[in-house]
């Protein structure tokens, strides 16, 4: 694949970077759409990283205060599936 457009991103030794694909036989919209979704899973990515270091190191009333109440792997089986299931469903609807 040649690189799109004359977008950025292109840097050396790789080049134009697509080994699946996914930007051969597209349109300039549809490859800044791409490009556009890219970023925002990152940033969403960078968002959960930052949660869950703070799920794990900040106190909660419910656990008295206690910073080690538990770790942050199993604080989603602490949550009923009647939050979950609308929460997933909303992250679905979003995305």
């Amino acid at each position: 694949a040649l690189p799109m457009y004359g977008l950025p991103g292109a840097v050396a030794p790789l080049g134009f970077f697509d080994p699946i694909g996914f930007s051969k036989d597209k349109d300039l919209n549809t490859v800044k759409r791409l490009r556009e979704a890219e970023v925002l899973h990152g940033r969403v990515s960078m968002m959960a990283a930052v949660g869950y270091l703070i799920g794990e190191s900040t106190p909660t009333i419910e656990y008295g205060m206690d910073i080690h109440h538990t770790i942050a792997n199993n604080q989603l089986t602490e949550v009923s599936g009647a939050v979950l299931f609308p929460l997933f469903l909303a992250i679905n609807f979003a995305e």
